[in-house]
């Protein structure tokens, strides 16, 4: 019966943990190993079924800011990853699943099972700002399968992460491709199978497929349970989350899981006279992208399989017949595990009949080189074969005559050897060996660089790329923060950087360059950090006082900002340079203590807290009251007099100049009288004026008696 494939590398051992479902397919296998022997030592198949895989975690190493970690392959033929993340400290850690877990009736948990007792991990943004966003990115060892797994974020709340993903040439993945499936809460009431959490159903994250971002509920509010689920549709190289704050101390939770089916089939002899199954074939098992992932033989009733691997579309199975047989059937066969096992990838050989022709293709370095098409063409028309993995090729019962060998390159290659020519002769069953070729691999030319801040390394930089003809390239930079577009047609190329949250370009953000001959090295751009500074405003005994404005003079010119309700006020995303803030008080307030504070923010981001301000109220002045003043008299201070010198006019009895009582009113001057220096119609006036009033009032008291 069909022996178990052997993989084709084998990694250092690690303990493993399986999912439920895939315990229970392993335990049906070990089954077969201790009592399922048929004759010859060949194992029994086991039965066909679907098998889920969970992600296993290595613990996490490093600390804050620097954080990293490995995770072991989801299935077979799934590649395994480095993980990388500067995220903060506190509830970091990668988490057993044995109290938070992905139930059986989820949308991810219907498709995949639950999670429950299968790791997951913890990560938190980089500071607890809306500035300090977190970068994580999973490097995996080659590009995923394009299909057949999901990755989950969870916990999606007061925060937001934005996905993501290069493929296998480097390229970003558009959102489409990310294969965004929906929202989802698992600590929704009702729902089957749950933990104990308390959550909404209708408390999900929302997908900007624009911007590739997953964010929480509108309120930015701590709730439990919300999240949403991807499935790939391309193949994955790298995968990055930026994780930002949007309110409080968020975390978020990131599971990983891979559905695996089998292939099996049968090889058969169909020599005339021998027909039946075939013994000892060697079949290998190639992934999507050509590489071998495992090896397996037919056992004495020509069956084969191969378990275990990750559901996608894409493999092949490879059959090199034992020596002395040839393939009948085609040597590469498909084997599709998107929706099923491939259960029926069968092979048919016959024996060698001679003249046999046989070669080899290799490339210049003598590297073998698989699936090239080789055609024999001669007496009774054309032979096309394609060489194994090992570059090898055979075509038998070639006829007697002329033949001429060519070689297909493929793309990306040239034939350096001409066409071959040979000669069987009559009667001839001797080998027609060595009809070798090489081929040259085009040359490929790349573009790289690397971005940093502060000379360290960004990740998640998205570069584009723009060459001749329009045709645009898009990567992230890796974790040491570089880039690298490969097979550049030449011509010019205009090579953009797009910084991630929290960063801006310092300097050209785009540089042109020539792509000719020879790889273009150090398009290197530098990034800053952006900085920020908050404070408070009081009074003196400590109340915030909102409403209150503020003058920030920075590189940009003035603005200003108002404190909020309780007096704080915030000012983010600031590029390098030096900035004031300082305080206007609002009336009836003074300023107690510095008006202003000046800082400078660097390409390294620094974030200025605690820049406060204290407002004294100004006293309110007491009132006054006024003593009233004596009105000003109405003419001279002495009595007037009706003396003889001139009686009844009010005039003074003794005056500078006057004569005594008796003269004879003549005055030294020849008779004038001399002036007092003041002019006598004044007073005169201000008399008459009394007498009117004199005079008013007593009529009225007149009046008032004659009409009582």
């Amino acid at each position: 019966m069909a022996p178990r494939h052997q993989p084709a590398r084998q990694p250092a051992p690690r303990a493993r943990r399986r999912s439920p479902r895939l315990v229970a397919v392993l335990s049906a296998a070990a089954v077969a190993l201790s009592g399922g022997l048929v004759a010859g030592g060949v194992l029994a198949p086991a039965s066909a079924a679907t098998t889920t895989g969970w992600a296993d975690w290595e613990p996490l190493d490093g600390g804050p800011g620097s954080w990293s970690t490995s995770v072991a392959p989801l299935a077979g033929g799934f590649p395994g990853s480095q993980m990388s993340s500067d995220s903060r400290g506190g509830g970091v850690a990668v988490i057993s699943g044995a109290t938070t877990w992905l139930s059986a009736g989820t949308p991810v948990g219907q498709r995949y099972g639950s999670s429950r007792d299968e790791q997951y991990l913890n990560l938190r943004p980089r500071v607890d700002s809306s500035t300090g966003a977190s970068t994580t990115t999973y490097t995996f060892d080659r590009p995923t399968p394009a299909s057949g797994w999901t990755f989950v974020l969870g916990d999606i709340d007061a925060d937001q992460v934005q996905v993501s993903a290069t493929g296998a040439d480097g390229r970003l993945l558009t959102a489409t491709e990310l294969g965004y499936q929906g929202g989802f809460n698992y600590c929704a009431p009702g729902l089957a199978g749950k933990p104990s959490c308390t959550g909404v159903t209708t408390d999900v994250p929302s997908w900007d497929s624009t911007t590739r971002t997953l964010t929480g509920n509108a309120a930015a509010i701590d709730t439990s349970g919300s999240a949403g689920w991807f499935e790939p549709s391309a193949p994955v190289s790298t995968l990055t989350l930026t994780f930002t704050r949007r309110a409080g101390f968020p975390v978020y939770q990131t599971w990983f899981a891979a559905l695996a089916r089998d292939v099996s089939g049968v090889v058969s002899d169909v020599t005339p006279g021998a027909e039946g199954p075939l013994k000892g074939a060697t079949l290998t098992l190639l992934g999507p992208a050509g590489e071998t992932l495992a090896t397996s033989f037919s056992g004495p009733d020509g069956s084969y399989s191969f378990e275990g691997f990750t559901a996608t579309d894409g493999y092949q199975v490879e059959l090199d017949a034992p020596d002395g047989s040839i393939a009948t059937s085609p040597v590469r066969l498909p084997a599709d595990l998107s929706t099923t096992d491939a259960s029926a990838v069968d092979f048919t050989v016959r024996d060698i009949i001679p003249a046999a022709v046989s070669g080899t293709v290799r490339d210049s370095d003598g590297l073998p080189l698989g699936g090239v098409t080789v055609t024999v063409d001669g007496p009774g028309g054309p032979q096309t074969v394609v060489t194994l993995s090992d570059g090898s090729y055979l075509v038998d019962s070639v006829p007697v005559g002329d033949h001429v060998v060519t070689v297909t390159a493929p793309d990306g290659y040239t034939a350096l050897t001409p066409p071959l020519t040979f000669t069987v002769p009559p009667d001839s069953q001797t080998p027609v060996t060595d009809q070798d070729f090489v081929l040259q691999a085009a040359p490929e030319v790349s573009l790289s660089g690397a971005v940093t801040a502060s000379g360290t390394a960004v990740p998640g930089a998205l570069v584009t790329a723009t060459g001749p003809g329009g045709a645009t390239l898009q990567t992230l930079t890796a974790l040491d923060g570089g880039y690298s577009f490969g097979d550049l047609a030449p011509g010019a190329w205009s090579v953009t950087v797009d910084p991630p949250a929290g960063y801006v370009v310092l300097g050209a953000g785009t540089r042109e360059e020539t792509v000719g001959g020879t790889d273009v090295t150090d398009v290197d751009f530098a990034l800053a950090a952006l900085g920020a500074v908050s404070g408070q405003v009081t009074d003196e005994a400590g109340t915030p006082l909102a409403g209150v404005d503020l003058r920030v003079d920075g590189p940009e010119g003035p603005g200003t900002l108002t404190t909020d309700a309780s007096g704080a006020y915030a000012l983010d995303e600031l590029a390098p340079g030096t900035y004031t803030v300082s305080v206007v008080p609002p009336e009836g307030y003074t300023v107690a203590g510095p008006e202003s504070v000046t800082v400078t923010v660097t390409a390294a981001g620094e974030v200025y807290a605690d820049q406060s301000f204290v407002l004294a109220a100004v006293p309110t002045p007491e009132p006054t009251t006024t003593e009233p003043t004596a009105p000003p008299t109405a003419g001279p201070t002495t009595e007037p007099s009706g003396g003889p010198g001139d009686p009844g006019t009010g005039a003074p009895t003794t005056a500078p100049g006057a004569l005594p009582p008796g003269g004879t009113g003549t005055g030294g001057d020849g008779g004038r009288l001399p002036t007092t220096g003041s002019d006598p119609a004044a007073p005169l006036a201000v008399a008459a004026l009394l007498l009117v009033v004199g005079v008013g009032t007593l009529a009225v008291r007149r009046r008032g008696a004659a009409g009582r």
